[in-house]
């Protein structure tokens, strides 16, 4: 089981109250851990990453045991301490502006 913490609108659209618990399938990966969280909530397809091409949407970014992911390819495996459930993945809307 991972665990997801993903930023208050996110939240509220998938209506969760705290973080999100998954089951991943096979090597938790950046890819996997999204598609996990697509699956148990539908309602954030295309919030996080583009429909068609599966990239990062502008302005979300991944952290993961102290590291930034966000720029990693999609398959590069997450910490075992992510894997384990001990830390979080981080979903973070990130702030542009001058």
């Amino acid at each position: 089981m991972i665990r997801v913490v993903l930023p208050f609108h996110l939240r509220t659209l998938a209506r969760l109250d705290g973080e999100a618990v998954l089951r991943v399938a096979g090597s938790v990966t950046l890819r996997s851990a999204l598609d996990a969280l697509e699956a148990a909530y539908p309602m954030l397809r295309g919030t996080i990453r583009d429909h068609t091409t599966f990239q990062r949407r502008p302005f979300i970014r991944f952290f993961a045991a102290g590291r930034d992911f966000s720029n990693e390819p999609m398959d590069v495996p997450l910490p075992a301490s992510v894997a384990a459930g001990v830390e979080p993945l981080l979903i973070v809307g990130a702030i542009a502006g001058g």
